[in-house]
């Protein structure tokens, strides 16, 4: 496994971050509960059952097939590195707006997405109806920058709005359905205005100074996610990015946003990532499985490429890998969610779908000792990882590093030892690996 980043303990409110993008607020990961109400705990404990979700990072970026939207803000010179999309800033932003002239997936297919995600064995999705670049990829009444109007070529089409489309095929499939929203909006007036020039990806002006304007944007955010969860069905999480805006002057009135959300979505769980307190209902390390696991319920994000959104040449993870990630995230008691960024033309890319089939075919052997489990907490050598449903513990051994490992420490109280791989009891003291599979996997009842 790799490791992108630990946790870091102690000190004040503090971000890190483990890649230019990559915000991280390493009090929040280790705060406990406070007072949430029973339903959400209650949500909270499903959430912990489902193990492996999907996320997909999709929109104007996946014709540029550059880092996301990142590239927009100037202050953001990483993501142009030594090859920007274009030389020129001013040029890069007005080329890249007009993007929208020229989004046209012809081979969307929200129910392949939705087939293929099931058989992989994903419990539950998040889309991205918005990046920070302010393009809606569902149908807002709050904006003209959308998938589902002219000059979008796509729009219309049958399936122009994306985000209800792969909503309703999900669950067709019964994948549970999440939102992806950015909270700061880089096409938005209100946010980055036309008359000044924006730096960075914070709003084009100090929200203190100009305190009407941010009342402007504070309601447009609040009107489109009161939206998407008032129009699209049944959610169970929000996720929001943007882990800039609710920090500093940019403060966002989350009290009235959740209360006027959840009139919709009673349970919906809310995920201000890196913000904390109690709209971070669960944290979410981004591309690295955390040394310490968090006090809240937790997820661990990890692309299967190198980015989130396709990038054409893109690095992608070996399915030994991301198996790896899988079996050390939930052994540690958390989620993993997988990213997948969909070509401009709306198919998956095949390297993407050729992990994914692997894993599906994995979790269908072995998937009822990942799924509704929850960490065993007993201290075993390198290689081993547990993982305990109700009496049961299930215990993996990666190929190649793991020792034999007696079954007296793990537990004193056994009827049966099953071998899984072999589908044969063992009557030995010591659990070892002798299969050519990537991991060994038993069952002690």
């Amino acid at each position: 496994m790799i490791f992108y980043g630990m946790i870091q303990l102690g000190g004040s409110l503090k971000l890190t971050k483990i890649r230019e993008d990559i915000e991280e607020n390493t009090r929040s990961e280790q705060e406990n509960y406070d007072n949430l109400p029973q339903n959400i705990l209650d949500k909270l404990e499903w959430f912990k059952d489902q193990k492996i979700g999907v996320i997909f990072h999709w929109g104007l970026y996946s014709i540029a097939g550059i880092v996301e939207s990142w590239q927009l803000s100037e202050e953001d010179q990483w993501a142009r590195g030594d090859h920007p999309w274009r030389n020129n800033i001013d040029e890069l932003r007005s080329d890249y707006w007009g993007l929208n002239h020229s989004f046209s997936p012809y081979n969307f297919d929200p129910d392949e997405w939705a087939s293929i995600c099931k058989k992989a064995g994903f419990r539950y999705m998040l889309f991205t109806t918005k990046h920070h670049d302010g393009f809606n990829m569902y149908d807002t009444a709050y904006s003209d920058y959308k998938v589902t109007q002219s000059p979008c070529p796509y729009a219309g089409e049958q399936r122009s709005d994306i985000f209800g489309s792969v909503a309703a095929a999900f669950r067709k499939k019964d994948i549970h359905v999440g939102a992806y929203y950015s909270k700061a909006d880089w096409h938005s007036p209100f946010y980055w205005s036309p008359d000044e020039r924006a730096k960075g990806r914070y709003a084009s002006y100090h929200p203190i100074e100009n305190p009407k304007r941010w009342q402007q944007f504070n309601q447009f955010a609040h009107d489109q996610l009161v939206e998407i969860c008032r129009d699209y069905g049944d959610l169970d999480i929000l996720w929001l990015d943007g882990g800039w805006v609710n920090t500093g002057e940019e403060i966002l009135v989350m009290d009235t946003i959740a209360s006027d959300i959840r009139r919709y979505q009673d349970d919906l769980l809310i995920v201000d990532r890196t913000i904390g307190g109690k709209y971070e209902n669960y944290v979410t390390p981004e591309r690295k499985i955390p040394e310490i696991p968090p006090k809240k319920a937790w997820e661990s994000n990890i692309p299967i490429a190198k980015n989130w959104g396709f990038c054409p040449n893109d690095q992608y993870k070996s399915f030994e890998e991301i198996l790896d990630n899988v079996i050390q995230v939930v052994a540690l008691g958390g989620n993993i969610i997988l990213g997948v960024g969909p070509k401009p033309d709306g198919s998956l890319p095949r390297e993407s779908v050729a992990v994914l089939e692997q894993l599906g075919n994995w979790l269908n052997q072995f998937g009822f000792g990942i799924y509704d489990t929850r960490p065993a907490e007993i201290t075993v050598p390198e290689g081993w990882y547990l993982t305990k449903k109700n009496n049961t513990i299930f215990a993996f051994a990666r190929n190649g590093i793991a020792e034999p490992l007696p079954i007296s420490a793990i537990t004193d109280k056994v009827t049966k030892v099953t071998n899984l791989n072999s589908k044969r009891q063992v009557s030995d003291s010591s659990l070892t690996v002798d299969t050519d599979d990537y991991y060994q996997v038993y069952q002690i009842d």
